[in-house]
């Protein structure tokens, strides 16, 4: 860059660009944070696809693998029962790595025994979670706080306890929290959630919202959903004392792609589009879905963990959020 000072044209030291940009033309643009699109994959069930070949098909790099459970102690599994290294799973993992991939692993869930409740301590549910950061070198981990874990608030405080924990001792982790919402935001218990991980200090990379299984609401799942999210960046800043733009910074979304849990609920291939562009334009931490399992047209046979119930083409939902 140059100057005109005193009619002398004198060299100027380059601005910085912010955290994350690049520019090809001199125009600087913000990109996604790292990992931000990692949509859920689970390899127990739901007729798996082979994660190399999703990576080809729609050029997404990162998958959230679920679900991490309690083998019935304080000690992790897959699904509470497969092997944490040495199986199907750790073999996929090394696929996608070798593909140029890298992976977010998701302790909880709807369903299973949950790692909050059955550690009974957080320094003994942040070794379990340690567990698995070693066996993987994790760079992220998520907690799919959900069912009877995020209904105690003994057991919230417990995750949150745990998770800073886990920020102290290990530097640059990434962690979410993922968890239902109404259409308006995160109810009471959510925000209870949010709260409690500001009195604690915990510097959460990413709230994540699951703006689904409404149960009836009036207009669109995408309108929805930024509702949702907008609820969402309030109730953080709120607790944490952050900017707007910090705030953004600081949420995510989990929708659902196709039909929901809820027989009238339809997340649309249009819904996923203004998800997509309210991320664009706030820059949030995390863009996801369940799941990648579903992201098919459902053939004879197929059940509601295997393909969306909608009609599309194959990775249509995974590819617009690529996009981000």
């Amino acid at each position: 860059m140059t100057g005109l000072v005193a009619g002398v044209v004198v060299a100027l030291a380059p601005l910085p660009l912010p955290a994350g940009a690049t520019t090809t033309t001199g125009v600087a643009t913000v990109a996604a944070p790292s990992m931000a699109v990692a949509p859920y994959e689970y390899f127990g069930w739901g007729n798996p696809q082979s994660p190399t070949s999703v990576m080809s098909a729609t050029g997404i790099k990162f998958f959230t693998l679920a679900f991490m459970l309690s083998d019935g102690g304080c000690n992790p599994r897959w699904d509470g029962s497969r092997p944490l290294t040495g199986g199907n799973d750790q073999a996929k993992i090394n696929a996608i790595r070798n593909a140029g991939g890298d992976v977010i692993v998701s302790f909880g869930g709807w369903s299973g025994d949950k790692l909050g409740e059955k550690c009974s301590s957080a320094p003994a549910l942040a070794g379990a979670y340690q567990k698995v950061i070693n066996a993987y070198h994790l760079k992220a981990i998520d907690i799919d706080i959900e069912a009877s874990e995020f209904s105690n608030g003994t057991v919230r405080k417990r995750v949150i306890d745990a998770l800073k924990i886990v920020k102290t001792g290990n530097a640059g982790i990434k962690t979410f929290i993922t968890f239902g919402t109404t259409p308006g935001g995160p109810d009471s218990t959510g925000v209870d959630l949010i709260k409690k991980g500001a009195a604690a200090g915990l510097d959460n990379d990413g709230w994540t919202i699951m703006p689904f299984d409404f149960g009836g609401h009036s207009g669109t799942m995408g309108a929805a959903s930024v509702s949702a999210a907008d609820g969402l960046k309030k109730a953080v800043k709120n607790a944490y004392g952050y900017s707007d733009t910090v705030a953004y910074s600081k949420i995510g979304i989990s929708s659902m792609n196709g039909k929901t849990d809820e027989d009238d609920e339809t997340v649309t291939l249009a819904d996923f589009r203004t998800i997509l562009a309210y991320a664009q334009q706030h820059h949030i931490a995390r863009l996801t879905f369940w799941s990648i399992n579903r992201d098919r047209p459902c053939g004879s046979g197929s059940d509601a963990d295997s393909c969306s119930g909608v009609s599309q083409s194959a990775y249509a939902y995974t590819k617009v959020f690529a996009q981000y």
